[in-house]
């Protein structure tokens, strides 16, 4: 049977229907539940039908979800195959037709096919009148997917081989070769050794362009006309590393286990499965760089160089390698164990391979080699021009982020997600979300970063990758923490963690630790937010992290000393300043210069604080320099300089507004009116002085949104992975900024919103 793709990643699926929010089971992990509504076409239906087919695995998402039609929705696809059959036959043969040349290759080859074969069209009226399918000026539009399988799989499979035959004789323009040699390949009687390479050659046509869906089926029906067992495990493997490219994440896996490929299960265990298992599969492919490893060489058209771990010339490795080498570093990262990037890099230099500068500069960093480090991920981070590899792009990105340089991390970020969809990498784009976020965050645009890390948090899950996932879910968490949501932030936490721990992600642990204590410090509570922080740097790989330690610092230290234990801090400062100092990033050496001034006494902090606001003047963490102003103002009214003190509190309070911080401004009104300040909560616009959207956080948009158009409390929760609990408190929270009392009054209000 010909396989058949889900609907394309894009921003037009999941429909905004409301039926389709209706999953047939709350209790399934998110990540399965919208893979299982993708592999259903979104049909409610079909994904109930599914639903109760699932194995336990499956449920849980250990194993890959069914892919071919039949065992998806067997009874709801029996259905639509006896309405094909009641139609003429005559009816049936151009359904059939159009079928064939719109799944899973899309070939735009329906009505040249029509006249090569000098067919009839009036048979359509049937499938018209019936309200099958409907015949336009670019040819027939099913009523919906089911129907088009339906309508493929009730013919014959003779006539199956001479619709496949027409529409490759009537492909003959430029750039249609590979679709031709795919209907060429489907219309074939048996095995043959020259379709097969046909096939092969084509997809490499079809990889070249971006087109990793339509070489992922090529590859797969080549192996199905190979006779010989090794080429067929060959072309799985490789069909394997198409489907995971193009975002197929089940089909990818299914096809896989047909091989035996250390870089695809590497691979694989990386972005669903246990990382420090991903680290020691990627390594034993990285030693057998020899072997042929298409998921990874998909990924780059251009020899990669990448930086030199020593003064040693040594003579660059193949793309393959240096991308194993990238997903290595990557798996060290998610488990913070950074020892293994020392190992890595060993072997790296064993085998005379060049990796990415980012694999150095981590292991140089974990070993305390601050300024080999700093120079090793400058060359990396400079790496970020555009039109480069997305996964090199991504470590450069990730190699900014740790020097302090956000603008070039959101550069490398923004560009990985680009090149990404122009070479069909679907895959890649929810990855290079995940980092783009932490720059975001960190220069005040929290908002910005909230929806782009709820997006990428759907595509993580459509794609299979449910550790990128749970990464963004900490994200999340720490944007919740900032705008002041703390049932959100508690909630996405724990869910954070609870998956990282069982897959030994320390990043993501770590993070949405270091969220709980930021919500902890922006509330007042700096006792719990010190002891979470002092907990955090306990933590070993899988459970805790040590760059999210040391990017924590300077929040440790405040806490820490507003809560009048500084002893440990000292030391945590010491080692952050000696970083700041080899880096020398504006904003790191301000966030030292702000824990020198929380550790100092009296007067002296006043000068500590004034130096790094000069620095942070000069960097891009506008959110902690906002911050450094309060403590500033604070540290001004103690000595009584009441001036000065309420300039900078009043600066910091329109900051904080300005990024929607409650609790930091609620920080700042609290210094102000011990001053003698009276302060009120800013009030809102008057309902029509501004777009609804100006007044809600993206979460809360996305909420009003789904209620005004009809979805109900629980089937929101469903839709965004969050208790109904948690949607009730946002929907008061949108009622309130709104001014409105019903859901009525959402409906009108958000219809004249987007009406202006």
């Amino acid at each position: 049977m010909t396989p058949v793709n889900p609907p394309p990643l894009d921003r037009t699926w999941p429909p905004s229907r409301t039926d389709v929010w209706r999953t047939p089971d709350p209790a399934l992990p998110e990540g399965v539940r919208i893979r299982l509504l993708r592999a259903a076409y979104g049909d409610p239906r079909a994904a109930a039908e599914l639903r109760s087919r699932l194995t336990p695995r499956q449920a849980s998402g250990l194993d890959p979800l069914p892919t071919e039609p039949a065992s998806l929705a067997p009874e709801l696809l029996s259905r639509h195959r006896r309405e094909i059959r009641s139609l003429p036959d005559d009816t049936r043969l151009l359904l059939l037709l159009a079928a064939a040349d719109q799944y899973p290759v899309p070939t735009h080859a329906f009505l040249r096919a029509v006249a090569a074969g000098r067919l009839d069209t009036r048979p359509l009226e049937a499938a018209e009148t019936a309200g099958v399918a409907q015949a336009t000026a670019g040819g027939v539009v099913f009523r919906d997917a089911w129907t088009r399988i339906a309508a493929y799989e009730t013919g014959s499979p003779a006539d199956r081989r001479d619709v496949h035959r027409l529409l490759a004789r009537v492909l003959r323009a430029a750039g249609e070769t590979p679709r031709r040699s795919w209907h060429r390949g489907a219309g074939a009687l048996g095995p043959s050794v020259r379709l097969t390479a046909e096939l092969g050659a084509a997809a490499r046509k079809a990889r070249e362009t971006g087109e990793h869906a339509l070489a992922c089926a090529l590859v797969e029906r080549a192996a199905a006309l190979s006779r010989d067992p090794r080429e067929q495990s060959r072309l799985l493997d490789r069909a394997a590393g198409d489907a995971w490219q193009s975002g197929e994440g089940d089909r990818a896996r299914r096809l896989a286990a047909a091989t035996d490929s250390d870089a695809l299960n590497g691979v694989f265990a990386l972005r669903a499965g246990n990382a420090a298992e991903a680290f020691d599969a990627l390594l034993i492919a990285v030693a057998r760089r020899g072997v042929e490893t298409p998921v990874v060489r998909g990924e780059a058209e251009e020899s990669v160089a990448g930086t030199h771990l020593s003064r040693t010339p040594r003579t660059p490795a193949p793309d393959h390698t240096v991308h194993l080498l990238a997903r290595a570093t990557e798996a060290a990262v998610y488990t913070g164990d950074l020892r293994r990037c020392r190992e890595a890099a060993a072997v790296a230099s064993r085998l005379g391979i060049v990796p990415h500068g980012t694999l150095g500069g981590l292991a140089a960093a974990f070993e305390g080699r601050y300024e080999d480090a700093r120079d090793l991920l400058k060359a990396a981070a400079g790496r970020c021009g555009p039109g480069g590899d997305p996964t090199l792009l991504i470590h450069a990105g990730i190699a900014a982020l740790m020097l302090g340089d956000h603008t070039r991390a959101t550069t490398a970020t923004v560009r990985a997600a680009a090149s990404a969809r122009a070479r069909g990498a679907t895959v890649i784009v929810a990855q290079a979300m995940e980092f783009r976020a932490y720059a975001e965050f960190w220069t005040g645009h929290p908002r910005a970063a909230e929806t782009a890390a709820t997006d990428a948090l759907w595509q993580a899950h459509a794609t299979g990758q449910d550790n990128g996932a749970c990464h963004l879910q900490a994200a999340l968490a720490m944007f919740a923490a900032l705008t002041g949501d703390a049932d959100l932030c508690r909630e996405r936490a724990a869910a954070a963690r609870s998956y990282a721990l069982g897959r030994g992600l320390g990043l993501p642990a770590a993070l949405a630790q270091w969220a709980l204590a930021y919500l902890d410090l922006s509330s007042g509570r700096f006792a719990a937010a010190a002891a979470r922080l002092r907990a955090l740097a306990g933590f070993g790989p899988g459970h805790g992290h040590r760059a999210i330690r040391h990017l924590a610092t300077p929040h440790y230290v405040e806490a820490a000393a507003r809560s009048g234990d500084t002893r440990i801090a000292r030391a945590a400062h010491a080692d952050y300043d000696r970083w700041a100092r080899a880096v020398r990033s504006p904003d790191d050496l301000a966030l030292s210069a702000r824990c020198r001034a929380l550790l100092a006494p009296g007067a002296e902090a006043v000068e500590h604080y004034r130096t790094a606001l000069d620095l942070h003047a000069h960097g891009t963490r506008d959110f902690e320099r906002a911050r450094t102003e309060l403590l500033l103002g604070g540290a001004l009214r103690r000595l009584r300089r009441r001036t000065e003190a309420r300039d900078r509190l009043h600066t910091s309070l329109e900051a904080f507004e300005s990024f929607g911080a409650p609790h930091c401004a609620a920080q700042a009104r609290a210094e102000l009116r011990a001053l003698g300040t009276p302060v009120g909560v800013t009030t809102l616009p008057a309902p029509g002085a501004l777009a609804p959207t100006t007044r809600l956080t993206a979460q809360q948009l996305m909420v009003a949104r789904m209620a005004a158009d009809g979805a109900t409390n629980r089937e929101i929760a469903v839709r965004l992975a969050l208790s109904p609990r948690t949607i009730d408190h946002h929907l008061r929270g949108v009622f309130s900024r709104l001014g409105i009392r019903s859901r009525i009054e959402l409906v009108r209000l958000l219809a004249e919103g987007e009406a202006s």
